[in-house]
């Protein structure tokens, strides 16, 4: 949750939609009559939950009656909003009263509902968050379900790997091998000047050049992945495994990746087997960015070629001047630092900016990139400084 909720909010949203004119008045205009939109999303959160007490129907016989309007939301949509609205006590409230009093327990506990759902990211990212709750049984499906997941992420990654770290254009030797990105529309024209038809206005191309490619030979570089492991942040958590694993099998590059909270959790053993990482991630806890910084530091052995990327929304549990030096430090002895707030598809994060500008200022670099953008990024960093 990035927000602290006032008073009159937290009343509201635990009597419901019939005190909202009691408590925030008749003024407020639009959907949401006053209410922020994430306190809003919260009231639809709840509401999806509690809004079904006495009704004494089952949750599918729910969903089956439930228009497709836009606050419709299915299972895997519900628990992954109410891990990125709600603090970890919260959450664990709910996911029991949701198991316990309403017995919504499709997702967790009926294998039957999990052969017949479509593998997609949502339900990774569900299955992520409800794992601890699974039987052995249901636990081994979703682990089908993850691999399936993984592997199609791999794979698209993978190709915008391959292109992002292929050989640069040699510009100084050509090849037979025509390719129309390798094309050498300078060295075409000077080789065909000769066959310029003045009468016509024409250039006949009798010869075409085109560069050969060089492989790219690099000196052993460090990757070191720091990815936050809160709830809000499982998109990220995701892709980084499946970067990680596609990282450390190219030559040259030393992938390390480590997951945190308040403590530090050195996963780089597990890189090359995301699915079984994913499903050793705890989500939530508390943050405690600057000792994962510390723990990266300690694990670089060549200051000048090494990456540290902390992917985290910023959001500091302890000293926030701890973290600033820290992060000071690793620039002022020639590492690159690149802070993330978002490594997903939609790259569109939620973060504290005012932490990150004071990490700009120190020398980092500052946004959010999908897993292909970061994999340019660092190929360029690498062909730069190779």
């Amino acid at each position: 949750m990035s927000a602290q909720l006032q008073p009159l909010e937290r009343w509201r949203l635990l009597l419901g939609e019939a005190a909202h004119n009691e408590l925030c008045g008749s003024s407020g205009t639009g959907e949401g009559g006053g209410l922020s939109a994430e306190t809003l999303a919260m009231d639809r959160a709840l509401e999806w939950l509690y809004g079904r007490e006495g009704e004494g129907r089952d949750l599918l016989q729910r969903e089956r009656s439930a228009d497709l309007g836009a606050s419709a939301l299915s299972i895997p949509d519900w628990i992954n909003q109410v891990h990125t609205l709600f603090p970890r006590e919260t959450i664990e409230r709910l996911e029991r009263d949701a198991v316990e009093h309403y017995r919504i327990t499709e997702l967790v506990t009926r294998p039957e509902v999990l052969q017949r759902v479509q593998p997609s990211q949502a339900l990774l990212e569900a299955v992520l968050h409800t794992k601890h709750l699974m039987n052995p049984e249901v636990l081994a499906m979703a682990r089908e379900l993850v691999a399936k997941v993984v592997q199609q992420l791999i794979e698209a990654l993978a190709i915008e790997l391959q292109q992002a770290f292929s050989g640069v254009r040699n510009r100084r030797q050509h090849t037979r091998h025509a390719s129309a990105r390798n094309f050498d529309a300078a060295a075409t024209l000077r080789a065909n000047l000769k066959h310029y038809d003045p009468e016509r206005r024409r250039l006949v191309i009798e010869r075409a050049l085109f560069n050969s490619r060089s492989a790219r030979h690099l000196e052993r570089w460090q990757i070191i992945l720091v990815v936050d492991q809160s709830g809000s942040m499982v998109s990220s958590v995701i892709h980084s495994a499946v970067t990680a694993a596609c990282l450390s099998r190219l030559p040259g590059i030393d992938t390390h990746l480590l997951a945190f909270d308040t403590q530090v959790v050195n996963l780089t053993d597990e890189r090359s087997d995301p699915v079984e990482l994913l499903m050793k991630v705890q989500l939530g806890g508390g943050t405690d960015i600057q000792k994962a910084m510390r723990y990266a530091a300690d694990l670089i052995e060549a200051p000048r070629r090494a990456i540290v990327v902390l992917i985290s929304d910023f959001y500091e549990g302890g000293p926030e001047h701890r973290l600033v030096r820290v992060v000071a430090d690793l620039v002022a002895q020639g590492s690159r630092v690149l802070g993330l707030a978002a490594l997903d598809q939609d790259a569109t994060p939620a973060y504290d900016r005012a932490m990150a500008a004071r990490l700009v200022e120190v020398g980092a670099e500052v946004g959010a990139m999908t897993p292909g953008q970061l994999a340019g990024w660092l190929a360029e960093v690498l062909r730069r400084n190779g």
